[in-house]
């Protein structure tokens, strides 16, 4: 019994060793995985479930799918963009449309799959930060691993014998580890040092910094509201809703949520490649404003708007996101009465801002005692050629007003403006409209600045005075906007610091040999294969060379022992091979 008992002590025994060897070569606080379900039934199946969830390799493969699920959001237009895109690229896909709706690819980021991928990604971090914080907390706590009771399984190692006191010689290395910053612990003979705790802080910052990106944009799409308003030269208006061309509003954000400021868009700049290689590319749009917050006029301030470059009023920013030209048509009726004056804003179609848009003539009067309105149609061409191209129709040669015309056709009737139904402002509905004849032909003109169009049949005449520059901005009010960049910040360099950082342990055994002297034996671990380690435990073998010199009659490696060397206790307890160090590849 006595001997069954004492082998079974010793497996005992070498399991625990083996367990603290294995727990000392260890070098990451992250959770192990499992590689199936644990226990039985369903409790064992949703826990294996839950660390599915939570392991690195999911959260990679959510990240990656919502990275993908981002791409529809940026080649489709959205709806809480630019309405005015989204309808246009409805216009011209009737046939995917219908389908896209279905599967809301307009409205990406706030669609069902795309959430779903959101907030699976979500708590996936969550369940992987809790826990690491937590282990990585109960290891700066606890002292560094002891050493291990091998160390020639080391990936570095170094050995030799000195006649310094053992006890002496742990203290010394205790000193220059602490002196290295290494966090060392000195029991029993041996030394455990540790460093680089930073390198998992760095793994926690870029978790934690995802968590708080993430945590950014579901903010941001709750909080969140964005307005559309076009505005030409000389015009402004008042932030509210009845005011705003278009508003998306979210959960935490609606029209009685909106920044009271007021804008008036005072000038606006833009200018053109004039020649080479590249003649019509943009060289620069800059919008000149004058704003004040609040309702106090006399707190008025001026400012200027530029592409990715917003204006800040209040809560919001102000981007510039489009521009185009406005001509401003005189209209008189057959009594010589104005029934129509304004700048009127023309749509770009092309590079070159060629552009088209209607003037509705709703008041025009009696004709023939009849109650009639009137529709304008055409194009205002910023640099018009001397001649139409019989297949392409009107086109301006350059987006620079150069030499700016102005081409119409009138149409007279019943215009649906009265029926109170909704209508499209750049769109004339010609249903009830009947154009008007010149000689048989369509009445139409080409107009040059201060020129006079007389209309056919004495409708009267339009007069192109003129045109002004417009430009459509994008209201946004997106409080998580800086959380977002604040994670994303401290992502990078959480990364930075767990790519660059290493984590190592150095263990350093001083054994007192039966005959006299002293075994000094250092070895060290890294997490990954770099000669760093190797370089600090060769450094550290020097510098420990002051308190515990190495003897002479030392064997050289692979050599055999000086007369008088090791005894049998000697090869008991030192390693089969000593160097100084060892080849870090090395796992003997």
């Amino acid at each position: 019994m006595t001997n069954t008992t004492t082998d079974r002590e010793r497996r005992a025994a070498d399991a625990a060793r083996g367990a603290e060897d294995d727990e000392a070569e260890r070098l990451t606080t992250a959770p192990a995985e499992s590689d199936g379900p644990t226990g039985i039934g369903v409790l064992g199946w949703l826990r294996w479930m839950w660390r599915q969830l939570t392991s690195m390799r999911v959260a990679l493969i959510l990240l990656f799918l919502l990275s993908l699920a981002a791409i529809p959001g940026s080649l489709i237009p959205q709806n809480g963009q630019n309405q005015f895109k989204v309808e246009t690229w409805k216009a011209q896909h009737t046939t995917v449309a219908p389908i896209y709706e279905k599967l809301q690819l307009f409205d990406v980021y706030s669609s069902v799959w795309f959430s779903a991928i959101y907030i699976l990604l979500f708590v996936s971090l969550a369940g992987c930060i809790v826990p690491r914080t937590w282990q990585f907390v109960g290891v700066l706590r606890s002292r560094p691993p002891a050493a291990p009771r091998n160390l020639t399984r080391m990936p570095v190692y170094a050995a030799w014998r000195t006649d310094a006191d053992a006890e002496a010689v742990g203290t010394a290395a205790h000193r220059l580890l602490r002196g290295r910053r290494f966090r060392a612990h000195l029991d029993g003979g041996a030394v455990a040092a540790e460093k680089g705790y930073l390198r998992e802080v760095g793994n926690l910052v870029f978790h934690l910094s995802l968590f708080a990106l993430l945590g950014g944009f579901a903010w941001a799409s709750l909080a969140s509201g964005t307005g559309g308003k076009l505005l030409v030269e000389g015009e402004g208006y008042s932030n509210t809703i009845t005011q705003l061309d278009d508003f998306t509003g979210t959960r935490f954000y609606g029209s009685d949520d909106l920044d009271p400021f007021y804008v008036k868009l005072s000038s606006f700049t833009s200018k053109f490649q004039s020649n080479g290689s590249q003649i019509g590319s943009a060289r620069e749009f800059t919008a000149g404003v004058e704003y004040y917050e609040g309702s106090d006029p006399s707190k008025l301030r001026t400012g200027k708007i530029e592409v990715n470059h917003p204006l800040e009023i209040g809560g919001s920013k102000f981007y510039l996101i489009g521009h185009g030209y406005a001509p401003v048509i005189t209209v008189r009726n057959a009594a010589g009465d104005v029934v129509y004056t304004g700048a009127t804003p023309f749509l770009p179609q092309d590079g070159n801002l060629t552009s088209t848009g209607v003037i509705k003539v709703s008041d025009y009067g009696e004709k023939d005692g009849k109650k009639t309105q009137l529709g304008l149609s055409g194009f205002f061409l910023p640099t018009a050629p001397v001649a139409f191209d019989k297949n392409t129709g009107p086109r301006s040669l350059f987006p620079g007003d150069a030499d700016p015309a102005l081409v119409l056709n009138a149409y007279a009737g019943d215009l649906g403006t009265d029926s109170g139904l909704p209508q499209n402002i750049y769109q004339l509905n010609t249903k009830n409209l009947t154009q008007l004849q010149r000689d048989g032909e369509p009445a139409k003109a080409r107009l040059k600045p201060n020129q006079v169009w007389e209309l056919p049949d004495g409708y009267g005449t339009v007069t192109f005075e003129g045109y002004k520059k417009w430009a459509s901005f994008n209201v946004s009010h997106r409080p998580g906007n800086g959380i977002a960049l604040a994670g994303a910040v401290a992502a990078i360099a959480g990364l930075i610091g767990s790519l660059f950082i290493q984590r190592r342990r150095i263990w350093v055994r001083a054994v007192a040999l039966p005959d006299g002297g002293t075994l000094v034996e250092l070895a060290g671990l890294g997490r990954s294969e770099s000669a760093k380690i190797a370089e600090e435990l060769a450094a550290l073998a020097v510098d420990l060379q002051d308190d515990a010199p190495a003897l002479d009659d030392e064997p050289e490696e692979g050599g055999e022992p000086a007369e008088g060397g090791a005894t049998e206790a000697d090869e008991a307890s030192a390693p089969e091979e000593s160097a100084v160090p060892a080849d870090q590849n090395s796992k003997e």
